[in-house]
């Protein structure tokens, strides 16, 4: 078990601060304790200071994530050619392709997470770039014991992924400790959204990155102000070369 505290992630910034970023696994450019693994290949937490709008960008191959954890984005992209809003709860996938061109407005506090995930590019690379838009409360929450965890991928998840074996949850602890049993064939990666606790005995606080690799079953338990989780699961080995170790190697 790795973690990995925000001095030790890669930052950025656009529009002269206008959204900042950390990033637990950034671009190698960027710098940070944490190289691509996995189907992992990025992963940045953007925070808007004043309205902002990362112009037209364009996406190949990769299936890019947005999720809203404040606030209000809208995004645009080349597909629909239109703007669509966002809120807090909300969900975005752009399934890039062949390739497709985006942008995103980020509303002056608004916050959100930008995930990358590798696919196979071999074979992505030729279909038609897709999207889909999810709304916060079509998620499935199940509780027990006070922890309530939303399920966005996986076998409980409503987000259709060509990467396969991604399961991705939100943890909200309040009193009880919450166990989550390991599997040998998974890395789940964590992040702090919010409030503090335990991991196993180790203190873990707001925008910590956690790497879990060892197949471990892990205990949670929350601080008084609770803890907020976002985890990420994918397989051990992909089975396919990834665009990364290609790039690492």
């Amino acid at each position: 078990m790795r973690i990995i505290p925000i001095s030790q992630q890669a930052s950025g910034s656009f529009n002269n601060g206008k959204i900042i970023e950390n990033k637990p696994i950034g671009f190698p450019q960027d710098g940070g304790f944490v190289r691509p693994y996995s189907a992992l290949f990025y992963w940045a937490r953007a925070e808007g200071l004043l309205d902002s709008t990362i112009g037209l960008h364009p996406h190949q191959g990769f299936e890019i994530m947005s999720f809203v954890l404040e606030g209000n984005i809208r995004h645009f992209d080349t597909k629909m050619n239109d703007w669509k809003p966002l809120e807090a709860g909300d969900v975005q996938i752009i399934r890039a392709g062949k390739g497709i061109s985006h942008a995103e407005h980020i509303e002056k506090g608004g916050v959100i997470f930008q995930i990358w995930v590798d696919p196979d590019l071999s074979k992505t690379l030729q279909q038609e770039a897709t999207y889909d838009d999810y709304k916060g409360e079509a998620f499935e929450v199940t509780e027990t014991d006070g922890t309530s965890v939303t399920h966005y991928a996986g076998e409980k998840g409503l987000i259709h992924l060509d990467t396969p074996g991604v399961d991705i949850r939100r943890i909200r602890l309040t009193d009880n400790p919450f166990t989550w049993g390991g599997d040998k064939n998974v890395i789940r990666s964590l992040y702090v959204i919010g409030g503090s606790g335990m991991l196993d005995g180790k203190t873990i606080e707001q925008d910590d990155f956690i790497i879990i690799d060892d197949g471990a079953d892990i205990l949670l338990n929350a601080h008084r102000d609770g803890l907020d989780i976002f985890a990420f699961t994918v397989p051990a080995t992909t089975g396919y070369p990834t665009y990364a170790h290609r790039l690492m190697h």
